[in-house]
């Protein structure tokens, strides 16, 4: 099935928009506590602070960047994935829905770009 030139243009603003907000919202911050040697941060699944945000920032920073370029996009979005998923589901696991909403939502715009791929307006593109 062939995909059109508006759906491709819609696949580039899904795989875009929620990435650059990902990564320049909630990604940066944590990349500059991480190089400004900040290691205060939860740690959800039992690994330590650092290394959780050391994973934190690639799943919300690094992983975000090469899905807003289209570079290995469908393996750029598994990171991110996880990362919303614990997110959602261990950081706030206790807190009521909207607490966790952002991130369930992210969740899906990372789950559906792991899904249907890129697009042609990508380094990917097919």
């Amino acid at each position: 099935m062939k995909i059109a030139g508006i759906q491709h243009l819609g696949l580039a603003l899904l795989r875009i928009v929620p990435s650059a907000i990902m990564a320049f919202v909630h990604g940066l911050p944590k990349l500059q506590n991480l190089l400004n040697g900040n290691f205060e941060f939860p740690n959800p699944i039992g690994i330590g602070a650092a290394p959780s945000l050391f994973l934190t920032v690639i799943g919300e920073f690094v992983a975000p960047i090469l899905i807003i370029i289209g570079f290995k996009t469908r393996i750029a979005a598994v990171p991110a994935l996880i990362t919303m998923l614990v997110a959602a589901f261990i950081t706030h696991g206790a807190d009521p829905f909207a607490k966790k909403e952002l991130a369930v939502l992210f969740a899906v715009f990372f789950a559906v770009i792991f899904l249907v791929g890129p697009g042609k307006y990508s380094i990917d593109k097919k």
